[in-house]
């Protein structure tokens, strides 16, 4: 019996590109992860010419296929331009209109989205790109409605992304969009990343997030109300762990992770209820408690502001489907 054919991804190589972008495509799409019970996905890296590429440190990568078969993908993906500040190529152009107008998902990773802005395809959209393009997307294409601040957006079948950190987290988006919450997190597994970062969390924040790892004290801290998030958890009780004043532990608790322990435990029980909502049919008043919100009410306030989506939306959007379950 012939091997089910999954969907069809297009990457874009140009010249002067760094590895790394394009290999976030390929590691995703790429790779034959096996055992998910889905049909993979069919990837090709295109050129706007067939023929070899120049990248980054002198290797050169060498593709058959050019824009014709980019724009017969079901999934295009623009990772980067060379030059923010140029135009994209009238055969680019008019190879991603083309695709658009087939009703394609079409991608940008990091600076990607001023090819798609040079089409017109963010033309009265919200879009994102690396937080340091902001400003110049913003100048040079008036129309889009630039967001510098998540990690990536979609509006109408057309996402974009910042850095290209952020790229991963948009193609595990992609991925739980098709096949589902689980073969998502094995991908993440397999990859050892984070198996889901909101498209509305911010690119970057000032302060360093993890703990000064000369505070033993806040760290102790922090690795046991990790352990007992669904109990009762006040910051007098995480000061009495690090052996500290409350006063002192909000000192070297703000220092240490850029934020308050209150709303790092909010953050942590947010994060703690996703694989119970991907994974179960737990009622959300359950899995409130489960994961140390007082009321069902309290935690869909904050997991509203926290994920920009309801619980309840979250898990018709990322709940196992039940041909993967099965």
């Amino acid at each position: 019996m012939a091997k089910a054919a999954g969907p069809s991804v297009a990457v874009l190589a140009y010249q002067g590109m760094s590895a790394f972008e394009t290999g976030i495509v390929t590691e995703v799409f790429g790779l034959e992860w096996r055992g998910f019970g889905v049909p993979w996905y069919r990837l090709k890296i295109c050129a706007e010419q067939p023929g070899p590429v120049r990248m980054i440190g002198g290797a050169t990568l060498e593709t058959p296929y050019g824009l014709d078969d980019f724009t017969d993908a079901d999934t295009l993906v623009v990772p980067s331009v060379a030059d923010p500040a140029a135009d994209p190529s009238p055969e680019l152009v008019a190879a991603l209109r083309r695709a658009y107008r087939r009703g394609t998902r079409i991608v940008s990773i990091c600076s990607g989205a001023f090819a798609l802005a040079g089409a017109g395809l963010l033309d009265g959209r919200r879009a994102t790109t690396h937080w340091r393009y902001a400003d110049l997307l913003a100048s040079r294409f008036p129309q889009v409605e630039v967001d510098p601040n998540p990690l990536y957006v979609e509006d109408s079948g057309v996402f974009t992304s910042a850095g290209c950190a952020a790229g991963l987290d948009l193609c595990l988006h992609l991925v739980r969009a098709d096949f589902g919450a689980a073969v998502a997190n094995s991908v993440a597994r397999h990859l050892v990343i984070p198996p889901h970062r909101d498209g509305g969390q911010a690119q970057y924040i000032e302060a360093p997030m993890a703990p000064d790892p000369d505070n033993d004290h806040v760290a102790r801290s922090m690795a046991w109300a990790l352990e007992h998030l669904a109990e009762p958890i006040t910051v007098a009780k995480l000061a009495e762990i690090a052996a500290m004043s409350a006063r002192t532990y909000l000192r070297h608790f703000l220092r240490a992770t850029g934020t308050s322990p209150i709303r790092w435990l909010i953050a942590q029980r947010v994060q703690a209820s996703l694989p119970l909502l991907e994974t179960t049919d737990t009622p959300i008043e359950r899995i409130a408690t489960a994961v140390g919100f007082d009321t069902a009410v309290t935690f869909r306030h904050h997991f509203a502001a926290a994920m920009r989506i309801a619980p309840s939306a979250y898990r018709r959007t990322f709940g196992v489907r039940e041909e993967i379950s099965a």
